[in-house]
């Protein structure tokens, strides 16, 4: 059975929407910066800290890409974006950003630790509201 987490974009994130492009950039980085770790103590630790790579098929270009791994530990990450309407405090409406983080039926333990800490990265990164995979919510963003 597949779980997922959400990452909300809230009116007082550091932005309102975001694209698949600009989430690989953000995948990108969080690979370079996680290999920049393994530099500072001589260790090949880049392809252990998030041993995935990028992969997007034609359907999903666009709205959802996935992330795939080769060691035997870890398998797969779905990573899409969407909007939703919801009702502010005061009644009015108005469409909200979500990203989504899927862990496939095949997806391993190290699958779901891998994706929570990419899914906290984002969640800091974009000053969002993050529900996790166990329902729980951490919020990064400034509150009032």
């Amino acid at each position: 059975m597949s779980s997922n987490a959400y990452i909300k974009l809230v009116p007082s994130s550091s932005q309102q929407a975001i694209s698949t492009e600009e989430l690989k950039d953000l995948f990108h980085y969080y690979k370079e910066i996680t290999s920049k770790t393994g530099e500072q103590v001589d260790w090949n630790y880049g392809n252990t800290a998030f041993p995935y790579e990028l992969k997007e098929k034609e359907t999903g270009k666009g709205t959802w890409f996935y992330l795939q791994s080769s060691q035997d530990r870890y398998n797969s990450i779905l990573i899409g974006v969407d909007q939703e309407i919801i009702a502010d405090e005061d009644g009015t409406e108005r469409e909200q950003t979500y990203i989504q983080i899927t862990l496939p039926p095949t997806a391993t333990a190290g699958d779901k630790g891998k994706a929570n800490e990419f899914s906290k990265f984002i969640g800091k990164k974009l000053q969002g509201e993050l529900h996790l995979f166990n329902g729980r919510v951490m919020y990064f963003y400034p509150r009032k």
